[in-house]
């Protein structure tokens, strides 16, 4: 995955975390390591922090995930720590945005819609190039069935 490709889903993966920022910050006021990574995160995707730097307040976030009991509030600085960490591998996006379903999920589990309305707003953030990024299974290309034949698997239709 190329840089501009990680910086695109930094960015994204900030705003993933920046949602549930507050459920940690609820629990831990004092304590501004995953905000610090939230910003660095965004740093590092502008092009004003160094991955080193990024990696560094990442690793502060995920410290703090360690220090609270509530399981919300935990999954809220992780996904502060996966947002930053982005900048060392882009695969991190995705545990960032998981991270922050899992925040909701675990601060309102009666109420899954607001998993659902999570999920369709971090997927709004992005289209193409990000959306093939970020969910990579989900866009494959087609396969190529032109050059089949009638009667081939490729071209027959199962009831």
């Amino acid at each position: 995955m190329s840089q501009e490709d990680r910086r695109l889903l930094a960015a994204w993966a900030a705003d993933c975390a920046e949602r549930v920022l507050a459920i940690f910050e609820d629990s831990s006021p004092e304590d501004q390591r995953p905000r610090a990574a939230i910003d660095g995160a965004r740093a590092w995707a502008r092009d004003e922090i160094p991955v080193e730097a990024a990696r560094a307040l990442a690793l502060e976030a995920h410290e703090a995930a360690r220090t609270v009991a509530d399981r919300a509030a935990r999954s809220a600085a992780r996904a502060a720590g996966q947002a930053c960490d982005t900048a060392q591998m882009g695969g991190h996006a995705r545990h960032a945005a998981a991270y922050a379903v899992a925040a909701i999920m675990q601060s309102e589990p009666n109420d899954p819609g607001l998993t659902t309305a999570e999920l369709d707003w971090q997927r709004s953030l992005l289209t193409g190039r990000g959306l093939a990024l970020a969910y990579p299974d989900e866009h494959q290309p087609e396969a190529d069935t032109a050059t089949s034949a009638p009667g081939d698997a490729a071209n027959t239709a199962h009831p």
